[in-house]
Protein backbone atom coordinates (compact mmCIF):
# COMPACT_ATOMS: atom_id res chain seq x y z
CA UNK A 1 0.00 0.00 0.00
CA UNK A 2 1.15 3.53 -0.77
CA UNK A 3 0.83 6.65 1.35
CA UNK A 4 -2.25 7.84 -0.60
CA UNK A 5 -3.91 4.42 -0.72
CA UNK A 6 -7.37 4.59 0.86
CA UNK A 7 -6.32 1.62 3.00
CA UNK A 8 -3.37 3.50 4.51
CA UNK A 9 -4.76 4.71 7.82
CA UNK A 10 -3.64 8.00 9.35
CA UNK A 11 -5.72 7.80 12.51
CA UNK A 12 -8.80 6.04 13.85
CA UNK A 13 -11.59 8.38 14.89
CA UNK A 14 -14.48 6.85 16.88
CA UNK A 15 -13.72 3.49 15.36
CA UNK A 16 -13.46 4.84 11.83
CA UNK A 17 -10.11 4.25 10.10
CA UNK A 18 -9.33 7.61 8.51
CA UNK A 19 -6.99 7.36 5.55
CA UNK A 20 -4.33 9.93 4.77
CA UNK A 21 -5.91 10.74 1.40
CA UNK A 22 -9.31 11.40 3.03
CA UNK A 23 -7.81 13.39 5.91
CA UNK A 24 -5.56 15.56 3.76
CA UNK A 25 -8.24 16.09 1.10
CA UNK A 26 -10.73 17.30 3.69
CA UNK A 27 -8.30 19.54 5.56
CA UNK A 28 -7.03 21.19 2.39
CA UNK A 29 -10.61 21.70 1.18
CA UNK A 30 -11.60 23.48 4.39
CA UNK A 31 -8.39 25.54 4.24
CA UNK A 32 -9.13 26.59 0.66
CA UNK A 33 -12.66 27.72 1.61
CA UNK A 34 -11.22 29.73 4.52
CA UNK A 35 -8.70 31.35 2.16
CA UNK A 36 -11.39 32.07 -0.43
CA UNK A 37 -13.44 33.98 2.14
CA UNK A 38 -10.38 36.19 2.61
CA UNK A 39 -9.67 36.53 -1.13
CA UNK A 40 -6.18 35.12 -0.63
CA UNK A 41 -4.22 33.94 -3.66
CA UNK A 42 -3.24 30.71 -1.89
CA UNK A 43 -6.85 29.54 -2.14
CA UNK A 44 -6.13 28.31 -5.68
CA UNK A 45 -3.09 26.08 -5.15
CA UNK A 46 -4.54 24.73 -1.91
CA UNK A 47 -7.87 24.12 -3.63
CA UNK A 48 -6.16 22.32 -6.52
CA UNK A 49 -4.35 20.04 -4.06
CA UNK A 50 -7.69 19.24 -2.40
CA UNK A 51 -9.29 18.48 -5.78
CA UNK A 52 -6.49 16.08 -6.74
CA UNK A 53 -6.69 14.28 -3.39
CA UNK A 54 -10.47 13.92 -3.62
CA UNK A 55 -10.21 12.74 -7.21
CA UNK A 56 -7.90 9.95 -6.06
CA UNK A 57 -10.10 9.15 -3.05
CA UNK A 58 -13.34 8.90 -5.00
CA UNK A 59 -11.72 6.81 -7.71
CA UNK A 60 -10.47 4.34 -5.10
CA UNK A 61 -13.89 3.98 -3.44
CA UNK A 62 -15.53 3.66 -6.89
CA UNK A 63 -17.61 6.84 -6.73
CA UNK A 64 -16.66 7.52 -10.32
CA UNK A 65 -19.07 10.40 -10.93
CA UNK A 66 -17.56 12.23 -7.97
CA UNK A 67 -14.10 11.54 -9.35
CA UNK A 68 -15.06 12.95 -12.76
CA UNK A 69 -16.67 15.95 -11.06
CA UNK A 70 -13.26 16.89 -9.66
CA UNK A 71 -12.04 17.44 -13.23
CA UNK A 72 -14.55 20.28 -13.53
CA UNK A 73 -13.38 21.81 -10.26
CA UNK A 74 -9.76 21.42 -11.32
CA UNK A 75 -10.41 23.40 -14.49
CA UNK A 76 -12.30 26.08 -12.57
CA UNK A 77 -9.47 26.38 -10.04
CA UNK A 78 -6.81 26.67 -12.73
CA UNK A 79 -8.86 29.37 -14.45
CA UNK A 80 -9.38 31.25 -11.19
CA UNK A 81 -5.69 31.11 -10.32
CA UNK A 82 -4.74 32.40 -13.77
CA UNK A 83 -7.32 35.18 -13.56
CA UNK A 84 -6.19 36.31 -10.12
CA UNK A 85 -2.52 36.10 -11.08
CA UNK A 86 -3.21 38.39 -14.03
CA UNK A 87 -4.47 40.99 -11.57
CA UNK A 88 -8.08 40.82 -12.73
CA UNK A 89 -10.92 41.35 -10.37
CA UNK A 90 -14.36 39.77 -10.44
CA UNK A 91 -16.71 41.56 -12.84
CA UNK A 92 -20.21 42.55 -11.88
CA UNK A 93 -19.31 42.71 -8.21
CA UNK A 94 -22.49 44.65 -7.49
CA UNK A 95 -24.77 42.00 -8.98
CA UNK A 96 -28.08 41.63 -7.22
CA UNK A 97 -29.34 38.33 -5.85
CA UNK A 98 -32.21 36.99 -7.95
CA UNK A 99 -34.61 34.08 -7.86
CA UNK A 100 -35.15 32.48 -11.25
CA UNK A 101 -38.75 32.50 -12.54
CA UNK A 102 -40.89 29.32 -12.20
CA UNK A 103 -40.27 28.21 -15.80
CA UNK A 104 -36.51 28.34 -15.25
CA UNK A 105 -36.78 26.51 -11.93
CA UNK A 106 -38.73 23.75 -13.67
CA UNK A 107 -36.07 23.61 -16.37
CA UNK A 108 -33.37 23.22 -13.71
CA UNK A 109 -35.21 20.23 -12.22
CA UNK A 110 -35.62 18.67 -15.67
CA UNK A 111 -31.95 19.31 -16.43
CA UNK A 112 -30.79 17.57 -13.27
CA UNK A 113 -33.16 14.64 -13.92
CA UNK A 114 -31.93 14.23 -17.50
CA UNK A 115 -28.31 14.62 -16.48
CA UNK A 116 -28.73 12.05 -13.72
CA UNK A 117 -30.24 9.51 -16.11
CA UNK A 118 -27.49 10.03 -18.67
CA UNK A 119 -24.55 10.06 -16.27
CA UNK A 120 -25.97 7.26 -14.13
CA UNK A 121 -26.43 5.04 -17.17
CA UNK A 122 -22.90 5.77 -18.30
CA UNK A 123 -21.30 5.17 -14.91
CA UNK A 124 -23.27 2.00 -14.29
CA UNK A 125 -21.46 0.55 -17.31
CA UNK A 126 -18.15 2.34 -16.81
CA UNK A 127 -16.36 -0.87 -15.81
CA UNK A 128 -17.47 -2.45 -19.08
CA UNK A 129 -16.77 0.54 -21.32
CA UNK A 130 -13.38 1.45 -19.84
CA UNK A 131 -12.13 -1.41 -17.63
CA UNK A 132 -8.58 -0.09 -17.58
CA UNK A 133 -9.77 3.19 -16.03
CA UNK A 134 -12.65 1.81 -13.98
CA UNK A 135 -11.65 -1.73 -12.94
CA UNK A 136 -14.69 -2.38 -10.71
CA UNK A 137 -18.41 -1.58 -11.00
CA UNK A 138 -19.41 1.85 -9.73
CA UNK A 139 -21.03 2.11 -6.31
CA UNK A 140 -24.48 3.73 -6.23
CA UNK A 141 -24.02 5.14 -9.76
CA UNK A 142 -27.45 6.81 -9.91
CA UNK A 143 -27.21 8.56 -6.54
CA UNK A 144 -23.63 9.55 -7.26
CA UNK A 145 -24.66 10.89 -10.66
CA UNK A 146 -27.50 12.93 -9.16
CA UNK A 147 -25.27 14.66 -6.61
CA UNK A 148 -22.68 15.32 -9.30
CA UNK A 149 -25.10 16.90 -11.78
CA UNK A 150 -26.85 18.91 -9.06
CA UNK A 151 -23.49 20.15 -7.75
CA UNK A 152 -22.43 21.38 -11.17
CA UNK A 153 -25.74 23.22 -11.56
CA UNK A 154 -25.54 24.66 -8.05
CA UNK A 155 -22.04 25.98 -8.72
CA UNK A 156 -23.15 27.68 -11.94
CA UNK A 157 -26.16 29.22 -10.20
CA UNK A 158 -23.97 30.42 -7.34
CA UNK A 159 -21.75 32.28 -9.80
CA UNK A 160 -24.88 33.91 -11.25
CA UNK A 161 -26.07 34.81 -7.71
CA UNK A 162 -29.32 32.87 -8.03
CA UNK A 163 -31.09 32.31 -4.73
CA UNK A 164 -32.08 28.75 -5.61
CA UNK A 165 -28.42 27.72 -5.78
CA UNK A 166 -28.47 27.23 -2.00
CA UNK A 167 -31.54 25.00 -2.23
CA UNK A 168 -29.62 22.76 -4.64
CA UNK A 169 -26.62 22.71 -2.30
CA UNK A 170 -28.91 21.71 0.58
CA UNK A 171 -30.16 18.71 -1.39
CA UNK A 172 -26.63 17.71 -2.45
CA UNK A 173 -25.35 17.95 1.12
CA UNK A 174 -28.19 15.89 2.63
CA UNK A 175 -27.78 13.10 0.08
CA UNK A 176 -23.99 13.34 0.27
CA UNK A 177 -23.96 12.82 4.04
CA UNK A 178 -25.77 9.51 3.66
CA UNK A 179 -23.80 8.37 0.61
CA UNK A 180 -20.37 9.02 2.08
CA UNK A 181 -21.34 7.48 5.42
CA UNK A 182 -22.45 4.28 3.68
CA UNK A 183 -19.25 4.23 1.62
CA UNK A 184 -17.24 4.51 4.85
CA UNK A 185 -15.55 7.82 3.99
CA UNK A 186 -17.05 9.22 7.14
CA UNK A 187 -14.70 12.15 7.54
CA UNK A 188 -16.10 13.43 4.24
CA UNK A 189 -19.62 12.75 5.58
CA UNK A 190 -18.86 14.91 8.62
CA UNK A 191 -17.51 17.58 6.27
CA UNK A 192 -20.83 17.55 4.45
CA UNK A 193 -22.62 18.13 7.76
CA UNK A 194 -20.56 21.31 8.09
CA UNK A 195 -21.34 22.23 4.50
CA UNK A 196 -25.04 21.66 5.17
CA UNK A 197 -24.88 24.18 8.01
CA UNK A 198 -23.14 26.67 5.73
CA UNK A 199 -25.79 26.12 3.05
CA UNK A 200 -28.59 26.81 5.54
CA UNK A 201 -26.81 29.99 6.62
CA UNK A 202 -26.17 31.02 3.02
CA UNK A 203 -29.79 30.48 2.02
CA UNK A 204 -31.05 32.51 4.98
CA UNK A 205 -28.67 35.40 4.36
CA UNK A 206 -29.20 35.49 0.60
CA UNK A 207 -32.97 35.27 1.01
CA UNK A 208 -32.93 38.19 3.45
CA UNK A 209 -30.90 40.28 1.01
CA UNK A 210 -33.11 39.22 -1.89
CA UNK A 211 -36.25 40.18 0.05
CA UNK A 212 -34.71 43.51 1.06
CA UNK A 213 -34.10 44.21 -2.62
CA UNK A 214 -37.76 43.71 -3.45
CA UNK A 215 -37.84 39.95 -3.92
CA UNK A 216 -37.81 40.15 -7.70
CA UNK A 217 -37.29 37.25 -10.07
CA UNK A 218 -35.57 37.63 -13.37
CA UNK A 219 -32.98 36.46 -15.82
CA UNK A 220 -31.77 39.77 -17.18
CA UNK A 221 -28.11 40.74 -17.22
CA UNK A 222 -26.56 42.10 -14.07
CA UNK A 223 -25.70 45.78 -14.05
CA UNK A 224 -22.14 46.49 -15.17
CA UNK A 225 -19.55 47.34 -12.58
CA UNK A 226 -19.26 51.14 -12.31
CA UNK A 227 -15.49 50.89 -12.80
CA UNK A 228 -15.95 48.86 -15.95
CA UNK A 229 -14.22 45.73 -14.64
Amino acid sequence: MTFLDVRTVAVTVLGHPLSWVELLGTLTYLWSVWLMARRHMLTWPVGILSVLLYMLLFWQVRLYSDAVEQVYYLGASLYGWRRWAAGLREGRSAAAIRLSPPATLAFEVALVAAGTLALGALMSRSHELAPALFPEPASYPWVDAMTTVASLLAMALLVLKRLESWAWWLGVDVVGIGLYWIKDVRFVAVLYVLLLGLAVKGLAEWRAEWAAGGGEAGLGPDPPDPQGR
